[in-house]
């Protein structure tokens, strides 16, 4: 399940075309199209997976509509959607891990979202320490998010409780470890 679930990250969070789907203007794609789709380019997936997949993902990362008939990518996404997320206020520090040889540039020039439409913050140390983990030698940065916020910058909370913003300046970041 891991493999097909890495399909489904990888299809309607940045190349929905290998599964010949197209995402509407929010992320979405019919659950029908979906399947049809992951079955042509041979990822065969039935519903019971799919739901067994959303259950089950350790970071949330897909978003079933309400009426079950409807999927998305919660965030991360690298092609052009609109999530429809409201702005809301973050708690005072948020996190993000990073790689220790990335440290350096970002203490310089800020958290930028590379080839994501937003970065993306973490509530606890120990989820960043995971993230920046996949990346290398982990560094959690710390975000001064009370500060951003009361000096007019957007933050977001993805349905899967990634909290999103376009940009961290650097005047806003320490090194946590």
């Amino acid at each position: 399940m891991k493999q097909q679930s890495k399909f489904l990250s990888l299809v309607l969070r940045h190349t929905p075309e290998k599964a010949g789907l197209t995402l509407d203007a929010q992320g979405w794609v019919t659950v029908d199209d979906l399947l049809d789709g992951c079955a042509k380019a041979g990822q065969k997936i039935d519903r019971a997976t799919l739901a067994q997949i959303v259950a089950t993902s350790d970071k949330k990362r897909f978003t079933l509509s309400d009426d079950g008939t409807r999927i998305r990518a919660a965030q991360g996404h690298s092609v052009a959607v609109e999530l429809g997320l409201n702005p809301a206020e973050p708690p005072a520090t948020l996190f993000h891990g990073t790689a220790a040889k990335s440290v350096a540039a970002i203490m310089a020039e800020g958290l930028k979202p590379g080839r994501r439409q937003q970065v993306h913050l973490s509530l606890d140390v120990d989820t960043a320490t995971k993230v920046g983990m996949r990346h290398g030698k982990p560094v959690v940065l710390t975000v001064d998010a009370f500060g951003m916020h009361q000096s007019g910058y957007q933050f977001f909370l993805a349905d899967n409780g990634v909290w999103l913003t376009d940009l961290v300046p650097p005047q806003f970041l320490s090194a946590l470890r």
